[in-house]
């Protein structure tokens, strides 16, 4: 895989950034804490490190691919050779969620508070993906008929690879949980998450749910998905609140009550607290009734 330049589509009606491709030989354009209003997928090719990602760290050592969603705070750092190739799409150029039945990745790749944000590839993965961005780089570098059409496909190829990847470890990080003492426990959890994170917000809620004390849950859940309880029911939250804010045109105020706020500027200062954004800000600049359109 060649370095290459980086290679950058510009949404015309607004300027901003739609689809980049571009490679790297070390971390210095992610040893910051990256908030940024588009999809991020980092094809790592060599090299260790560590990422930061919401509330977790995460180690990682060689060929890998991390997957951010817009405004997902995420750092990568690494003291090694580290080198590989950056995919950015704004959702305006390609909508994970309008696009579900054919590419199921919300949930898998993106948006899953239960698992790291990342994968480790099998050398054949890492040859698929890099075939796929090779064709994608031909695309934009020698436009033609259809273009847009073109890498719309290569993307939606890329990212139904990516995902089928990441399933195929899930059973791998299954087994890990059955081998564990609380497998009931973590599976009734995330059941308990699922089904009540509209309107149960306390850890402590939850361990009464399911008949453990907090201390226990808690201990559980910092070692079998490195982060808190609250932490998880937080984002848990928020991926709900900016899938609202993204696909309708429903008043802030509104979403908030649907997620069990009866005060929009508390839920306004809680968005921005775990979103780092405000969530008018994130409608305005991630998008905005989509599927109302």
């Amino acid at each position: 895989m060649t370095a290459g330049k980086a290679l950058t589509m510009v949404n015309p009606k607004n300027g901003n950034l739609a689809f980049k491709i571009f490679s790297f030989n070390d971390a210095s354009n992610f040893d910051h804490i990256q908030r940024n209003n588009y999809y991020s997928m980092i094809l790592v090719l060599s090299g260790k490190g560590k990422i930061k990602a919401d509330f977790s760290m995460y180690d990682f050592d060689g060929s890998s691919l991390m997957s951010f969603a817009p405004y997902q705070p995420f750092m990568i750092s690494s003291d090694s050779a580290f080198h590989g190739i950056v995919i950015n799409f704004h959702p305006d150029f390609f909508c994970i969620h309008q696009h579900h039945k054919e590419v199921a990745c919300h949930g898998v790749l993106f948006n899953n508070i239960y698992q790291p944000p990342f994968i480790t590839l099998q050398p054949k993965d890492v040859d698929a993906l890099c075939l796929l961005v090779e064709q994608m780089r031909t695309e934009m570098q020698n436009a033609g008929l259809a273009q847009y059409e073109l890498l719309i496909s290569y993307l939606k190829i890329f990212l139904i690879n990516a995902s089928r990847f990441r399933v195929d470890q899930t059973p791998a990080i299954q087994l890990d949980i059955a081998g564990a003492k609380e497998p009931f426990v973590l599976q009734s959890l995330k059941d308990a998450i699922e089904d009540n994170f509209k309107t149960k917000h306390s850890a402590g809620e939850y361990a009464d749910m399911l008949n453990i004390s907090a201390k226990a849950l808690a201990k559980i859940t910092r070692s079998h998905f490195n982060k808190t309880l609250t932490n998880m029911i937080a984002e848990r939250i928020i991926i709900e609140a900016k899938r609202e804010l993204y696909l309708t045109s429903k008043p802030v105020k509104a979403i908030a009550y649907e997620l069990g706020f009866n005060d929009e500027f508390y839920f306004s200062r809680f968005f921005k607290n775990n979103a780092d954004v405000s969530p008018q800000l994130y409608r305005e600049t991630v998008g905005f009734a989509r599927a109302e359109a």
